[in-house]
């Protein structure tokens, strides 16, 4: 059994559908939702999901070692990152090596970095008159965005698409692939 820990710092609907995704597996459970602030919505997801939520200060988190604490009680194999806007520490990402995936609503290495995230990211798309976007899923490193490619799928960006009509198309296919991306590559680690 491969425990999840998702991390997210606002709504949480990438974490409610991976949650889902993975309900009743045999060989994957989601057992924490962490997020970085109280107020994040995500926290009532967990909550009607029946996953366990903690918060931590974003002091905490940078710190890392209170996180890892709480990650190691709860014996977590790998960690997602479904919206959560803060820099992974070194230490943290040293306690899990190539077992931490983020998803980022456009084609890295375009419009990647630190601040981009949500609509800043639909907003620099369309400004940049691209022709598609799409999400990019990888594993981090200790630069945002960064991170070992596992997975690209693109959408097409029309001339009269707005900011919005772009991230309706991003969300799609967020929910489309991060669940059975994050599958494939728990298939990977030993």
């Amino acid at each position: 059994m491969k425990r999840i820990a998702i991390f997210a710092s606002g709504s949480g609907s990438n974490a409610e559908n991976i949650a889902n995704y993975f309900k009743g597996s045999s060989e994957v459970e989601i057992s924490l939702i962490l997020a970085n602030t109280p107020k994040a919505y995500v926290l009532e997801r967990a909550k009607k999901l029946g996953i366990e939520s903690v918060v931590v200060t974003n002091d905490e988190f940078r710190n890392a070692d209170k996180v890892i604490d709480i990650l190691k009680e709860k014996d977590i194999d790998f960690i997602v990152l479904a919206g959560f806007l803060l820099l992974v520490p070194a230490k943290l990402i040293a306690a899990y090596p190539g077992r931490i995936v983020n998803i980022h609503p456009a084609l890295l290495p375009k419009h990647g970095g630190k601040g981009m995230y949500g609509d800043r990211v639909h907003e620099a798309v369309v400004a940049a008159g691209d022709t598609e976007s799409g999400i990019t899923i990888h594993l981090i490193d200790e630069c945002y965005d960064r991170g070992t490619t596992f997975f690209q799928a693109m959408c097409p960006v029309l001339p009269t698409d707005t900011p919005h009509d772009v991230a309706e198309k991003v969300h799609a296919l967020e929910y489309k692939h991060f669940p059975h991306v994050i599958e494939e590559i728990l298939k990977t680690l030993k």
